[in-house]
């Protein structure tokens, strides 16, 4: 096992371009953005919970087990100022290969924009779009590990500019005897641009490794995990030009932040934490909380309170169909709401 994981982590660390900050260097950034509601209130990252959810499938492929056979779900965002996401799922698992199969269909739309020139003069309106077609899938290796790759087709359509990308995820799950703790790994959207958005400029891929566990408390229905993101690049420190400069050795001037400060706030950066509660004997009522510092840190206004970078949802299972919700705030201005539904066919 200890010579897999090690030899996924070099695996990966070639595939990491070597920046620090994260903000507008990428094309196709959408794929990070929670595509279903319980990714969403799982603060948007949740890579070590093998627990069947082909919803969890396009966080961590490895996290697919048999029991997603036949299962279909569907999720729809509600974003601020007519934005919407979309996503269709799917997953198979197939015994004679111990492998779980999955399919997912992911559309963003921005809507409608106006079309101004220099002055400001409006010259119509026009439309931007990603679409994302998903196939992946999850081989259960001996009892505890779980081994998944997951390959994403990319369009993106900004106007008259067009983009095509193919990108990939490869990750492993590791489910101790008790089953009780888990421990994740993926590295995510590794690829490059088939077309660009302009001829002989191709951009980097949002590549980002991750690491996690989940822990499931023995006697009582709460299972919680941390994620740290980012491994592969340790500065994410959003550089404002309008700021005092800060740095992680020097600190900050102006402000007197110490550099140990500065290093603290980089390093929770890096993480996202979140609780799941399972109550019911068959766990069909579920409440999830998820904070994510990062969106905290660069999302909140100053000298303002709110709760940016906290999420929350639920999901209950009636009959045959299990509906999720979550809230997650981005800022001040207005958050985010996602609605999932899901079935398994074998129900019917």
């Amino acid at each position: 096992m200890k010579r897999i994981l090690l030899s996924f982590l070099l695996l990966a660390g070639t595939m990491a371009p070597a920046s620090a900050q994260i903000g507008g260097r990428f094309a196709y950034d959408f794929l990070n953005v929670a595509a279903s509601a319980r990714a969403a209130a799982l603060g948007g990252s949740a890579i070590a919970v093998p627990d069947g959810d082909v919803n969890l499938a396009m966080l961590n492929p490895a996290q697919l087990t048999p029991d997603a056979d036949r299962q279909v779900v569907f999720n729809q965002t509600f974003h601020p100022v007519g934005i919407r996401q979309s996503f269709l799922g799917m997953g198979h698992h197939r015994p004679a290969w111990n492998t779980t199969l999955h399919a997912g269909l992911r559309y963003l739309s921005y809507g409608e924009m106006t079309r101004r020139d220099e002055t400001g003069q409006d010259l119509g309106t026009f439309n931007a779009a990603d679409y994302a077609f998903t196939v992946g899938g999850s081989y259960q290796y001996a009892e505890r590990l779980f081994l998944g790759a997951n390959l994403h087709l990319v369009n993106s359509q900004l106007d008259d500019f067009n983009s095509f990308g193919v990108l990939a995820d490869v990750g492993a799950v590791y489910r101790d005897t008790s089953g009780l703790f888990t421990f994740g790994i993926v590295a995510r959207n590794f690829g490059t641009q088939l077309s660009a958005y302009r001829e002989g400029n191709r951009e980097r891929m949002p590549f980002e490794l991750q690491v996690a566990f989940a822990k499931r408390l023995r006697y009582l229905p709460l299972r919680f995990s941390a994620v740290y993101r980012y491994l592969d690049r340790w500065n994410i420190l959003y550089d404002d030009p309008a700021a005092p400069d800060q740095n992680l050795v020097l600190g900050q001037e102006a402000t007197g932040r110490s550099p140990t400060s500065i290093w603290l706030d980089n390093f929770f950066r890096h993480f996202v934490v979140n609780a799941e509660l399972l109550l019911g004997n068959q766990e069909n009522f579920r409440l999830r909380l998820g904070y994510n510092h990062l969106m905290r840190q660069e999302l909140s206004v100053g000298d303002f309170r709110s709760l940016a970078g906290f999420s929350f949802g639920a999901g209950l299972k009636v009959n045959r169909f299990r509906i999720d919700f979550s809230r997650t705030t981005f800022h001040l201005g207005g958050g985010i709401t996602y609605l999932g539904i899901g079935t398994n066919l074998h129900e019917f």
